[in-house]
């Protein structure tokens, strides 16, 4: 069974989510640490997602929902068609180049990932 859930019209999948907390992981931190205050709501769901998977912290359940939000996120920024043809695609249609807020994510993520990875290095 797939969990979905509907947030600002976007459908998130927390299936994989699900399965990773089942198994111990490691992933590459920041040396930054990013507080936050949670709505009543929220913070009691995440208490029991805690409960649900103990073997999983709760720092670790809400970078992995962080994770998937901005996924879901970065997938549902519209495409928008610029003038410039970039590419064809396989039956030889033109790709137009994206002049929506796709490409410049994109670049402002390589360029704070940079920064963060040397901040960490540093340390």
């Amino acid at each position: 069974m797939v969990v979905i859930v509907r947030y600002g019209g976007v459908l998130v999948k927390f299936k994989p989510l699900l399965e990773r907390w089942k198994k111990p992981t490691a992933p590459v931190r920041t040396a930054k640490e990013y507080a936050v205050r949670l709505p009543l709501d929220d913070a009691a769901r995440l208490h029991a997602l805690v409960e649900l998977f103990p073997g999983q912290p709760i720092e670790e359940i809400v970078t992995d929902l962080l994770n998937a939000g901005l996924d879901e996120i970065a997938a549902a920024i519209p495409y928008v068609r610029g003038p410039k043809v970039i590419s064809r695609d396989d039956q030889g249609d033109p790709v137009y180049e994206d002049i929506g807020l796709t490409p410049r994510f994109v670049e402002l993520t390589r360029k704070y990932k940079k920064t963060l990875e040397t901040a960490g290095k540093s340390k």
